[in-house]
């Protein structure tokens, strides 16, 4: 059983290896043992193809990465959203303050995301009081200076600087939206070379998978901790640590030289592209656009 082509996370030949000796055509053959394997072993389906291909598709209990991708596809944008908050109205009491406000408004879409509503007031007693910007962050433009007030936590200054806009690694802000253009570039590539995503086994040579998966998966507890905390800060950072970690392995998405595109390759495009997916979405909480290129 090998890795390589057809349309499930592994495929084999064995039923054109059989065919001689059982005296009967290859589809034949592939098509008896597929009534045999379907269902046992962790396998979800079995589908013939070509001469006589057999292409195993795999339980998600037996996957537990193509179960994540899976459900990330299924989602889309809403991956994380949940319902920790339903039928909570949080009263968000600001003052005039930039920063204050360009919290409560992050806090108010971050909280709808676990089915609450935010409503935000200028009175007292003021519940929502980061330390304030230095100054004005206009100048930085919308993208750069909402992450500027942002992405620190409440307790700390926030800095108004040209830094957020250098694209370089040390920028967190350009790391982030930088790992999200790579991502839908992948996707075009992938699809140039005549192949598109499909959660399955990454196959060997999938470097910095794991280091992937753990911050996808702990997606939806970061957006329940940053909405019930009134802390769109976790999210920023956790938006990096996903970028950071999407990054590394983008190197392997692809099909390098003469290589063929393979059910390994469709498959790390789609964790890539669920990485993308995560990074857009919550990114749109925070206010922030996710570039196609940049």
């Amino acid at each position: 059983m090998s890795g390589a082509g057809g349309c499930g996370e592994y495929a084999s030949n064995v039923a054109l290896r059989l065919a001689r000796v059982a005296g009967k055509p290859p589809l034949q053959v592939a098509e008896i043992l597929r009534a045999r394997l379907v269902g046992v072993g962790g396998v979800r389906d079995v589908v013939v193809t070509g001469p006589g291909f057999l292409n195993f598709l795999l339980e998600e209990q037996a996957d537990p990465l193509g179960g994540l991708v899976r459900e990330i596809r299924r989602c889309g944008a809403r991956y994380g959203h949940g319902d920790a908050l339903a039928g909570e109205v949080v009263a968000l009491r600001v003052p005039y303050e930039v920063r204050a406000e360009v919290v409560a408004d992050a806090v108010v879409r971050i909280v709808a995301s676990q089915g609450g509503r935010a409503t935000v007031e200028h009175r007292e007693p003021v519940n929502v009081r980061p330390v304030p910007a230095p100054e004005d962050p206009a100048p930085l433009g919308p993208d750069a200076a909402r992450w500027a007030l942002l992405h620190p936590a409440a307790h700390d200054r926030p800095r108004i600087t040209a830094d957020h806009l250098v694209q370089r690694e040390a920028n967190p802000l350009f790391r982030v939206r930088y790992a999200h253009a790579r991502v839908r570039a992948a996707g075009r590539n992938a699809a140039r070379l005549g192949f598109d995503a499909e959660p399955g086994r990454l196959g060997e040579g999938a470097a910095h998978s794991d280091a992937l998966q753990s911050p996808l998966a702990d997606y939806p507890r970061i957006l329940t901790a940053a909405a019930t905390q009134r802390a769109p800060d976790r999210l920023a950072r956790h938006l990096v640590t996903v970028a950071d970690a999407v990054l590394p392995f983008l190197t392997c998405v692809l099909p390098l030289g003469e290589e063929k595109p393979s059910a390994a390759h469709r498959a790390r495009l789609a964790l890539a592209e669920a990485a993308g997916t995560v990074l857009a979405g919550g990114l749109s909480l925070l206010g922030i656009d996710a570039p196609e290129h940049l």
